[in-house]
């Protein structure tokens, strides 16, 4: 059997349109520069208010994927 190790980072993504958004924005970017990722966990979900309405939505994500053996 094959044994694997996981890394887990967490990652805040922001989008003015939605927390869905936000969240796809963080995943996107960590696709960018880390391969296998595995699962996304949202931890929180926030958002920037400007004149009494939302301006940019916030989604903590906790992210891990895979560490290669060398």
């Amino acid at each position: 059997m094959t044994e694997s190790v996981y890394k887990i980072i967490e990652l805040v993504g922001s989008s003015p349109v939605s927390w869905e958004e936000a969240t796809q924005n963080a995943v996107k970017s960590a696709g960018m520069s880390l391969r296998d990722l595995r699962i996304a966990e949202v931890v929180t979900l926030d958002m920037k208010m400007e004149n009494d309405r939302p301006a940019v939505f916030r989604s903590r994500v906790k992210l891990s994927f895979k560490v290669l053996a060398e």
